[in-house]
């Protein structure tokens, strides 16, 4: 069967000009692989969970096949789960505990890099996206190499000068005279929206209300001060840490190099991405 990555990103590209700045001190841009085989049950697994979990989403007029249209935010969630009221928390982590059981059933794994910004550093908003995305390229190659099969690319949708300009680096790569880096991956990323995807849907809630709480509180934590800094993050951290170590695409080179999973670029305390799990 043919597997699936999909990609999505958190943060955003903008410069921490001061510990204090209201700029988001992370972006983390990841991929989450699925077999094909799973991915009409992710789909009806992901419409009930909507159902169950935000039954006032859309009107009672609204069809089954509806609710994949109607977005639940990852940003959302990891804001909710760090509310005083207990009801907001047990209804925040009972979302979250059911994406992580959704990625679960389909076996899904995770790959992907995590940018901790230095403060005052700008970031090169190109450079970044293309480097991670080649990242995501070269470890979904491996994991079709091991799995004997071939997969392609599906991306959560930005402007349209910045896909071509991500999508152009991966042509150079597929398409180069001394041969295919990425043979088993069909084609360039395919361009998007979420809306119409529950695998978009699904790496959204992972890199926004997982991955990217726990990176805040590993890396930036002590370092940086503003909203985004929140001191419920730790409860995220425990919570599903040893889950998300679990959950990567890792591999070794025949170096003995281990690669894959999310690595951690931290420009801040210069943490490794295995900090993420301790």
């Amino acid at each position: 069967m043919v597997k699936i990555c999909y990609v999505d990103e958190a943060g955003c590209t903008g410069t921490l000009e001061s510990a204090t700045s209201s700029i988001q001190p992370t972006l983390a841009i990841t991929g989450l692989i699925v077999d094909y085989s799973s991915l009409h049950k992710l789909t009806s697994d992901m419409i009930e969970a909507k159902q169950r979990f935000f039954p006032r989403l859309l009107p009672a007029t609204a069809t089954h096949l509806d609710w994949i249209r109607a977005e639940v935010k990852g940003a959302e969630l990891r804001k909710q789960a760090c509310q005083s009221s207990r009801n907001e928390k047990r209804h925040a982590f009972g979302v979250i505990d059911k994406v992580t059981a959704l990625c679960a059933a389909a076996s899904a794994k995770i790959v992907g890099r995590v940018w901790v910004k230095g403060i005052g550093t700008p970031m090169n908003g190109t450079s970044v996206y293309t480097y991670s995305i080649q990242s995501i390229y070269q470890d979904f190659q491996k994991y079709l190499e091991r799995a004997n099969d071939i997969g392609f690319v599906v991306s959560d949708s930005r402007v349209h000068h910045l896909n071509t300009q991500v999508a152009h680096s991966v042509f150079t790569q597929k398409f180069k005279g001394t041969g295919d880096t990425y043979d088993r991956i069909v084609e360039l990323p395919a361009f998007s929206h979420s809306d119409n995807h529950a695998g978009l849907q699904l790496i959204d809630l992972v890199c926004s209300a997982i991955i990217t709480p726990i990176a805040i509180e590993t890396c930036c934590k002590g370092h940086v001060t503003s909203p985004h800094v929140r001191p419920g993050y730790t409860t995220i951290k425990e919570r599903y840490k040893i889950w998300l170590r679990e959950s990567q695409f890792r591999y070794n080179e025949a170096s003995g190099r281990t690669r894959g999973g999310l690595t951690v670029s931290d420009g801040i305390s210069q943490k490794p991405g295995g900090a993420l799990f301790r």
